[in-house]
């Protein structure tokens, strides 16, 4: 066996590990049941499972929860805020919006910091980067000696209008370390040089806070690695869909949060792509939730707002991704009037569902999957047992009886729920935008996304569903598929036919200088690093912009200027050619290129309806209990062809064909799952 490139993406119920041998292009995959408490044990756990040689390791890619979960269980290392005076309720404050519009009684969560964890002290920077008031440092190195005393390890200075003047930062972040020179600290300005406070506040202060957590988790993991041999930089994947080395991640550990999700779209993305489609809808159902991105002209959406908690946004480049909470262990409960529920609520790894016998009383989806016979009694290789007796009676007290169903109907009606659920969000992040779901495919994936990801497609007219061969670990199939990768921006606001071009020009030198020193820490090779730039542009007195591919050179600002009404019209439906167009702020893509592995197609030697390697009864709502064909996923050639019902069995997934549908295995990478011509009215279903 030659090197191997390995991923790990940890999961909120299932870590899983791809590996792909360099010399063969082989993979092979492996699962193993995460540890919340420390997600390191379930990696290296993972790395154990698989049988790998850390030292025969080319490179290890990692997604991680780590960040994200911080977020949201808040359970931070003693943290606090420096600012300008008058200004210590910025994120208290937020911008007056709520998740829901219509209750006035629900409280958005609190800022991540306390308000007596905030401090203030007399500077101020005008909009123009002109020193108003000095900084006051015999009051600055006071609030430092009283956060020496109150235990802070980890402190974020965020001063008004430090974007135009960074000075007053600085040194407080000197002041700081002076007297507390084992803390983090983490300025506005060096995280986010943008304009709107609240947005440049609440970015840095979920940077400080996840700071000592995940600069610990990462050293400790990559200290784990090399004592087992491997010999190259751990990369970790951010939000952005790009990756970064634990000196990066040391510096902005915030743009974790959301690392996994990332994944999942990128792999979606890939696949679609080697199946021949620009458009595809990627279906991520894990155990918790069901993440959902949009593949357009071969491209992701990508987008600046966006938080994990509502109220808090994180103000980097994040690959858009819609994620609800349906998963496996959502659970299935009834309301005060009487209908039935699906999630968000989830009964997670701990205590799981009903049928893991692990302590889950409550029915889930997977109880009713497993109730319905769409699943067999073990899952993850047969690395967890499932028990259909537990699942059964869990539906029987929670949903059949008070809503007085049968099992098969209570259980049809829990699935009903979840893929109304899912083909809703489907419609927000299509419909809502123009989208017309039958000119795509769906891409569905996670542990168990081939369980419902035909039904989803039925209920929205979309003609052809891909299935990876291992759903369950296409995440971690998506972190050997990106680049290093770094996000940069500055404020440069002048309307487009005043720009000096000697000053535009000079401002983007300095983006490309700072990345490419950090491509260099990283290790990357000139020739292996590209740079993109990019202008955020909007018409004058527009609030929100949009970022503008440009090039250099005398003509580059008016081809980009030309490309923002062609991108404006396509986003909002109009375009205004004889208004004037600002420029709001400018950005660098910094892009390190990385190896990605490559998976050749295979000769089609497969026949129609192959012999199965088992039967068994599930039930559906247009037959009732049915003799399915269950099918071993390793067993089938290239190009077999069977028609639904029929239930195929992977590793870590199980891929079901429902009723007047038909799946036929095609190359290495799918189930290409075609539903019936009345699905999709006016639509011919597109085979690759």
């Amino acid at each position: 066996m030659g090197a191997q490139r390995v991923a790990v993406d940890v999961g909120g119920t299932f870590t899983d590990v791809f590996v792909v041998d360099e010399d063969t292009k082989d993979f092979f995959v492996s699962k193993v049941p995460s540890t919340p408490d420390d997600p390191m044990r379930a990696v290296m756990a993972g790395v154990d499972r698989a049988g790998i040689d850390l030292s025969s390791v080319s490179l290890f890619s990692h997604g991680t929860t780590v960040a994200t979960n911080a977020l949201i269980t808040r359970r931070f290392p003693p943290a606090a805020m420096v600012t300008t005076t008058g200004f210590r309720d910025v994120l208290e404050i937020r911008d007056g919006t709520r998740d829901d519009l219509w209750d006035a009684y629900q409280d958005v969560t609190p800022p991540y910091i306390r308000r007596r964890d905030r401090f203030e002290v007399p500077e101020r920077i005008g909009y123009d980067g002109q020193v108003v008031t000095p900084l006051d440092e015999d009051e600055a190195r006071r609030v430092a000696r009283l956060l020496r005393r109150r235990g802070a390890t980890t402190v974020a200075v965020c001063f008004l209008n430090s974007y135009a003047n960074p000075a007053h930062e600085e040194r407080m972040r000197e002041i700081l370390l002076e007297e507390m020179p084992e803390a983090s600290v983490s300025t506005s300005a060096s995280i986010l040089p943008e304009i709107f406070e609240f947005e440049r506040f609440n970015t840095t202060v979920a940077n400080a806070v996840l700071a000592p957590l995940v600069s610990g988790y990462v050293d400790r993991l990559a200290d784990e690695l090399a004592d087992g041999g491997y010999e190259g930089d751990l990369l970790l994947l951010h939000s952005g869909g790009g990756s970064m080395t634990p000196r990066m991640v040391s510096q902005y550990p915030v743009r974790l949060a959301a690392s996994g999700i990332a994944a999942g779209a990128i792999a979606c993305r890939a696949i679609a792509t080697q199946c021949g489609f620009e458009n595809a809808i990627g279906l991520d159902m894990g155990g918790t939730s069901t993440d959902i991105c949009v593949v357009h002209g071969g491209e992701l959406r990508v987008t600046k707002e966006w938080q994990v908690e509502y109220g808090h946004p994180i103000t980097f480049p994040s690959i858009e991704v819609l994620t609800i909470g349906a998963g496996g262990g959502s659970l299935a409960w009834i309301d005060p009037a009487g209908s039935l529920r699906n999630g968000p609520q989830s009964a997670g790894a701990d205590p799981g569902p009903a049928c893991y016998a692990t302590g889950g009383t409550e029915a889930t989806n997977t109880d009713a999957n497993l109730a319905l016979g769409r699943l067999g009694t073990t899952l993850a290789g047969g690395a967890k047992a499932l028990e259909p007796e537990r699942a059964e009676r869990a539906l029987t007290e929670h949903v059949a009886e008070p809503l007085d169903m049968s099992l098969e109907e209570a259980a049809g009606a829990v699935l009903k729920v979840a893929n109304a659920n899912m083909s809703d969000a489907v419609r927000l992040v299509s419909i809502r935008r123009g989208l017309d779901p039958r000119d795509f495919a769906l891409v569905a994936f996670g542990g168990a996304g081939a369980l419902h990801g035909a039904e989803v497609a039925k209920e929205l007219s979309i003609p052809t569903v891909i299935v990876p061969p291992n759903p369950g670990v296409t995440s971690a199939l998506g972190c050997l598929l990106v680049d290093i990768r770094h996000d940069l921006s500055t404020m440069f606001s002048h309307h487009a036919d005043e720009v000096d071009h000697d000053e535009l020009e000079e401002a983007f030198t300095a983006l490309e200088a700072e990345a490419t020193e950090r491509l260099l820490h990283e290790g990357v090779t000139a020739e292996n690093a590209v740079l993109q730039r990019s202008i955020n542009m909007r018409y004058a007195g527009q609030w929100r912009s949009l970022a503008v591919e440009v090039g250099s050179g005398a003509e580059a600002l008016e081809e980009a200027v030309a490309r923002f009404h062609e991108q404006h019209e396509r986003e909002f439906a109009f375009r205004r050619d004889d208004a004037p167009v600002e420029l709001y702020q400018i950005g660098l893509s910094a892009v390190g290129r990385t190896p990605k592995p490559a998976f050749p197609p295979h000769e089609r030697t497969g026949t129609a309806d192959p012999e199965p390697a088992s039967r068994r009864r599930a039930w559906f709502e247009e037959t009732g209990w049915v003799e399915v064909p269950v099918h071993d996923r390793d067993a089938l050639p290239v190009g077999t062809t069977f028609a639904g019902p029929a239930i195929v069995d992977q590793f870590d997934s199980t891929t079901v064909v429902p009723p007047g549908t038909r799946a036929e295995i095609d190359e290495w990478l799918n189930i290409r799952i075609h539903l019936d011509a009345s699905s999709a009215p006016g639509h011919d279903s597109k085979e690759a």
